[in-house]
């Protein structure tokens, strides 16, 4: 991966099928007119169903589907920023500026470190997908029954993707190709067909089926959607283990994993420090570095000993990349050019300060989650979506160290974070608003004490808001 490829470079003309235009267009133009619950729909089918490399190139500007169709959102954003509605969901939050500061800050690391013209165009492109992107989620993505939406829309894409992929899988035909510029050649390895679908390569496609199954499990656990459920649960699956690759089955069993610890939520703090002293524990005993326990994680004949050195040498270099990140971790040792974990990669992008607000985003829709979840405590159903939130983030930390989001699903990404803020804060509203005193309209004296409180429970917008017949609705 050189020069041209960060700094913009790549196809030097348009390449984009006639079907993914007119479809982004259709996108564009609902995102424009349609009333937002009906807006967000066409355009997860165009970020998930198109496939990477689709692309109208304008002036050395390479504009995606999902580039045009987030330059159209911002013009409704500026249109929406005239009424008197928030435009996010209960107005702008702290992992909203944390997001926004980390973009701003691997952006400005990168084009410090290169100054140079494309290094601009770049970031540029950068701030349009992160920023503008999210932003965008964010405005789309409000309340409860704004994630339910996407959730069931997911739902269709994941079962599109998980037919074609199952193909891909079994006859080595991508059938994305027959809309894409080029033909789309699955990767094979010890004779096992990796199929991608329209991702980059088959391990992001791994992870995305892999995030996925925590919010479909929580679709099918919530007993409204059962049918939905058993679907997305089933096409997440054949997504995650299609793709062939150990990243994606370890995020997918990570998942999995932190859904089997509902019965001991009441004991995750122990269970952390547990967890912090026997890494600890490991540090002691192993002859390598703790963190080369990755290398003996192989589920399917990965190359877990790569990802275990790139972590090892961007260590031993803390001082080429702490400032603003480097240009010259290829020469660390064998493909270290090849940053395939998101944390290596936030270092040497954009240095130790990027490094950090990274990882200040994570712990803090970790504890976003946490305090949700036990602010409806007592309320199974509200728990477990909480809970099954939480688990696709665990799931996303689990790729974190196997691969780098660098295409479709790094959106993906975006829009999981949109979600969090939505879902946690709409639930402290919602509490807070039930804590507080409700008036009565002109209650009888001869009412009792116990009627008068169902009275008031019943006139409680919290309780109308978290009402569970609503959530499908």
């Amino acid at each position: 991966m050189g020069d041209h490829f960060h700094f913009g470079g790549g196809a030097t003309e348009s390449t984009m099928h006639p079907v993914v235009l007119i479809a982004t267009l259709l996108a564009a133009l609902g995102v424009l007119l349609l009333p937002k619950k009906y807006a967000f729909a066409p355009v997860l089918g165009v970020i998930f169903l198109t496939p990477t490399g689709q692309q109208v190139l304008v002036r050395g500007f390479h504009f995606f589907p999902i580039r045009i169709i987030i330059i159209v959102g911002l013009l409704r954003i500026i249109r929406a920023t005239f009424s008197r509605t928030p435009l996010f969901g209960h107005g702008l939050q702290p992992i909203d500026k944390l997001v926004f500061a980390w973009s701003i800050l691997h952006a400005a690391a990168f084009i410090l470190l290169f100054r140079d013209i494309g290094a601009v165009n770049y970031e540029l492109a950068f701030l349009l997908d992160a920023c503008g992107g999210y932003a965008l989620y964010r405005y789309f993505i409000r309340d409860r029954a704004d994630i339910v939406r996407v959730i069931n829309t997911l739902v269709f894409v994941a079962a599109v993707l998980a037919v074609c992929m199952g193909y891909e899988y079994l006859t080595r035909v991508n059938v994305f190709s027959y809309i894409n510029s080029y033909k789309i050649v699955p990767w094979v390895r010890d004779g096992r067909v990796r199929a991608q679908g329209i991702f980059g390569n088959s391990i992001t496609a791994g992870v995305f089926g892999a995030t996925l199954f925590p919010l479909f499990f929580w679709l099918w656990k919530s007993g409204k959607a059962k049918l939905l459920g058993i679907v997305g649960l089933a096409a997440s699956s054949v997504i995650a283990v299609t793709s062939m690759a150990s990243t994606g089955i370890m995020a997918y069993a990570g998942g999995i994993l932190a859904l089997c610890l509902w019965s001991v939520r009441k004991y995750m703090r122990p269970l952390r420090w547990g967890l912090v002293l026997a890494v600890l524990g490991l540090a002691l005993v192993m002859k390598a570095p703790v963190w080369f326990i990755i290398a003996r994680i192989d589920f399917i004949g990965g190359h877990g000993w790569d990802r275990a050195a790139l972590i090892d040498a961007a260590i031993r270099h803390f001082s080429d990349w702490w400032l603003l990140g480097t240009k010259t971790n290829a020469s660390w040792g064998e493909d270290t050019w090849d940053a395939c974990n998101q944390f290596v990669y936030e270092a040497t992008s954009g240095g130790l300060a990027t490094f950090v607000v990274f990882v200040a985003i994570l712990s803090h829709a970790f504890g976003m989650i946490g305090k949700a979840r036990k602010r409806v405590q007592g309320r199974p159903r509200e728990e477990w979506f909480f809970w099954c939130l939480g688990a696709a983030l665990f799931a996303h930390v689990m790729g974190f160290w196997g691969v780098d989001y660098f295409d479709t699903i790094r959106d993906w990404w975006y829009i999981f974070l949109a979600i969090v803020p939505a879902a946690t804060v709409a639930a402290r509203v919602s509490v807070t608003k039930a804590q507080r005193p409700v008036s009565i309209d002109e209650p009888s004296a001869a009412l009792s004490l116990q009627e008068r409180s169902n009275a008031m429970v019943r006139k409680s917008p919290a309780r109308e808001a978290f009402a569970p017949h609503q959530l499908f609705e």
